[in-house]
């Protein structure tokens, strides 16, 4: 290997480290957001049950008080779909984070595949040019 290709080694390195760190903050954010949403449909689910339950038989105060419990599990929706949305776009942050890093190393791994190409080359030439001049040499004795 040629000393620039041994030169990209450590950043070609680094690339995919970062490459690597950046994809595994992206599932482990795509799990909260799951985690979020997951949270938010069941305070829905539970709303929804909590006010289709019969309201006939209660007295005023219980009427009162079921309503204001309507109210907080309305507030924590609110609440949560707010926390859904902060999830979601730090979700896509951390997926422009990875694909940046991603693509780096791509790039990086694009040049160092260059340069061995080259070397390669360079060293087929090299070894050509030794048989040509060896055969110069038979043909001449």
């Amino acid at each position: 290997m040629n000393s620039r290709t041994k030169q990209l080694e450590p950043a070609v390195e680094q690339a995919r480290q970062r490459s690597e760190d950046a994809l595994a903050k992206l599932a482990a954010q795509q799990q909260q957001l799951a985690r979020a949403e997951l949270q938010l449909s069941e305070l829905q689910r539970y709303r929804g049950e909590y006010a289709a339950a019969g309201n006939a038989a209660l007295g005023v105060a219980a009427l009162l008080n079921r309503q204001k419990f309507v109210e907080r599990i309305d507030q924590a929706i609110t609440q949560q779909s707010t926390e859904v949305g902060r999830q979601s776009r730090q979700l896509e942050q951390m997926r422009e984070r990875w694909q940046q890093a991603h693509a780096r190393e791509s790039a990086l791994d694009s040049v160092v595949a260059q340069h061995r190409d080259r070397e390669r080359h360079a060293e087929a030439r090299h070894e050509q040019a030794e048989i040509d001049e060896r055969m110069q040499h038979r043909r001449l004795r």
